[in-house]
């Protein structure tokens, strides 16, 4: 008991320190900062209209070997790649090869019956996280051994009850684009993966974006790290990695458009946001726009907690970053 009211007390103090702290003159000291708050290792990548785009690192690429952060370190972007799912869909749509109203009963029947009210819940409301369908990431201990396949991940949510009737609520899920990314997988025939190197990677010339750690070379991605775990965590396969690089040049073109055909603009903004965040044990990033200084700012920070207290550390310096950049402006 003792234990947990002093974290209780320290914890949101900690926190405090961090928002009413001067701000630092440069986003380079503010990076330096965030070492000094507990984070091993954090790239930053700013990309400001007019400007050349400009990188900042501290802290550790492998906090073992004691190798500095690399700007150009692959690192697990998580929910980022949730936005590369959406883009994906929208092509599929404009294609005439899905349809955003379209239930999902229909593009997988196996789950009538399994998953409530797959009669109701269109393809347009898995995007947007309007389905009800329970998180599969939610089930208890799932970080301590995560499912491998689609099949795994599926089971965990079978049969159980909705959370929500489809459209009556929101709550992010990770259920929903699992399930997406099998309706693509099927309608295309191929891993929709290949379809967004095509589509999405090719043309922007994201050449350090890839879909799983088995395309990578280990030695160049960020090493992770977990409060309260001692291994590196940079061997866990989960999903897409990609540098700060890639990842900024891949926000600004969804954000002005250009990685968009005729007619595609219009219905990504119709069913999607267009900044993200993510987050797996060791890894957290976050990737926004900013359109009033026309900046894109990347963010990897490469230690995660319990508590998501580093959640919400990260959250205040990246607050802090953009009033650097606005009184830079000024």
């Amino acid at each position: 008991m003792l234990g947990t009211a002093i974290s209780l007390f320290f914890v949101p103090w900690l926190l405090a320190k961090a928002w009413i702290l001067p701000l630092p003159d440069t986003i380079q000291q503010q990076a330096d900062q965030a070492i000094g708050h507990g984070f091993d290792g954090i790239i930053v990548y700013v990309d400001q209209g007019g400007k050349p785009p400009q990188y900042y690192t501290a802290g550790w690429h492998d906090r073992d070997a004691k190798i500095p952060a690399k700007p150009n370190a692959l690192f697990k972007i998580a929910s980022i790649s949730k936005l590369y799912d959406a883009v994906a869909v929208t092509k599929l749509v404009a294609d005439g090869k899905l349809d955003l109203d379209q239930t999902i009963a229909h593009y997988l029947p196996e789950i009538k019956g399994r998953i409530e009210n797959a009669e109701k819940i269109t393809l347009r409301l898995l995007i947007q996280h309007r389905s009800g369908i329970p998180n599969f990431t939610d089930t208890p201990n799932f970080w301590g051994a995560p499912t491998e396949t689609f099949e795994e991940s599926l089971a965990l949510i079978l049969d159980k009850p909705a959370n929500f009737e489809p459209d009556a609520d929101y709550e992010y899920c990770n259920t929903n684009y699992l399930l997406i990314n099998k309706i693509m997988d099927d309608a295309l025939g191929y891993p929709n993966f290949q379809f967004i190197q095509k589509e999405v990677l090719e043309p922007l010339s994201l050449n350090n974006t890839f879909g799983s750690l088995s395309e990578v070379n280990l030695d160049g991605v960020m090493s992770g790290y977990h409060v309260g775990y001692s291994s590196d965590l940079k061997e866990n396969d989960h999903g897409m990695h990609a540098t700060a690089a890639d990842v900024g040049t891949f926000i600004r073109a969804l954000n002005d458009g250009s990685l968009f055909e005729q007619g595609e603009a219009e219905i990504y903004a119709s069913v999607y946001k267009f900044e993200h965040a993510g987050w797996v044990p060791g890894y957290q990033s976050f990737a926004n726009y900013n359109k009033d200084l026309d900046a894109v700012v990347i963010a990897f920070y490469n230690t995660t907690d319990p508590d998501l207290y580093n959640w919400n550390l990260s959250e205040i310096i990246n607050n802090r970053i953009v009033k650097i950049l606005e009184r830079q402006n000024n």
